[in-house]
């Protein structure tokens, strides 16, 4: 899922894009506050496109398809620019508009599966799953949406920091969707970027006394979530990995982007006769962190056991498929 840039001080007129508001446009780099150099994110885009090369070389659409028409088997198509990417051609368009390989070629290299998760004990996939993506639309949209929020967050944050919650999201996306999800295989960084966005909420809370313009900040935020969060209801699109993915980030936010208070960042400006002996942190701060430390810990725990045990969610949430999406006179839902 695609998320953008805002400016929030200009309450979105910034002429910048429908995406979340990196932190420095919601307050500037205050003296005394390190600067980091992104490389991160950076890694990140190019470990997922070449990945995606990868899993396109497996994929070998052109020496599959003459395969299965030497075995007798129906053809779905033509493989899509096989003059020209030869043994990267795109699966044809009727089994794959995205422009990407099979769904063999994607369990292969560690798409998430159920099944395989539960009965044949490939937890990695949890993981594996999230730097794997379905074609090169779906590449593209991801990888545009992490360098927009992603480099400024990890310029005003730090590698590590980001790097958790990038991660951790991606896996608690994973973990909810395979407790939803059973029938269909999943790939695709969205609930890593949507734990992004769930920390930049977080942050935006528990760092509320060095925002000028709180409002323009909160509304703008909580729009742009939930524009992505309802274009998840959308069939073929995992919104349980996007909720999962944000409820983590949400958490962890509150663990790891904690900044000092205004009044503490007030000292730098103030005459150096003046003593400020205020407290870095503020109480509200420490007991939110604990609060999410907890929330963290227990959901991981909770979740993790009901996977591995084969629970099936959706046998204690009867109306909890329409999270992920909304029959219509449109679109079904399939089973």
């Amino acid at each position: 899922m695609a998320a953008a840039r805002y400016d929030v001080e200009q309450g979105g007129r910034g002429g910048e894009g429908k995406y979340p508001p990196p932190p420095e446009q919601m307050y500037p780099q205050r003296e005394g506050e390190r600067e980091w150099v992104p490389w991160f994110v950076p890694v990140v885009v190019a470990a997922n496109i070449a990945l995606f090369a990868v899993v396109m070389y497996v994929n070998n659409c052109p020496a599959h398809a003459a395969s299965t028409r030497r075995g007798g088997g129906g053809g779905g198509g033509a493989c899509v620019a096989r003059g020209f990417l030869h043994r990267f051609a795109f699966q044809p368009l009727s089994e794959n508009p995205l422009l990407g390989p099979s769904s063999a070629a994607l369990q292969k290299l560690g798409a998430l599966v159920w099944d395989k998760v539960v009965h044949e004990h490939q937890g990695w996939r949890l993981l594996t799953c999230i730097w794997l993506h379905a074609g090169v639309v779906h590449l593209l949209a991801n990888m545009l949406s992490l360098v927009l929020v992603g480099l400024k967050l990890e310029q005003q944050f730090g590698y590590l920091r980001i790097g958790v919650i990038y991660i951790v999201s991606g896996v608690g996306g994973s973990v909810l969707s395979s407790l939803f999800i059973r029938n269909n295989i999943s790939v695709g960084a969205s609930g890593a970027l949507f734990g992004l966005l769930g920390a930049m909420l977080s942050e935006l809370f528990t760092n509320w006394t060095i925002y000028s313009n709180k409002a323009a900040a909160l509304v703008t935020l909580l729009v742009v979530i939930a524009i992505n969060l309802a274009i998840g209801i959308l069939p073929h699109v995992d919104n349980f990995a996007h909720i999962g993915g944000f409820l983590t980030g949400f958490l962890l936010g509150f663990i790891f982007l904690m900044r000092p208070h205004y009044g503490w960042m007030q000292r730098y400006v103030r005459p150096s006769d003046i003593k400020y002996t205020t407290r870095k942190y503020l109480p509200y701060q420490w007991v939110l962190l604990a609060v999410a430390s907890v929330l963290a810990v227990l959901g991981f725990a909770v979740g993790m056991g009901m996977l591995f045990k084969g629970v099936n969610a959706n046998d204690h949430c009867q109306w909890c498929h329409y999270l992920s999406c909304v029959p219509t006179s449109r679109w079904s839902c399939g089973k």
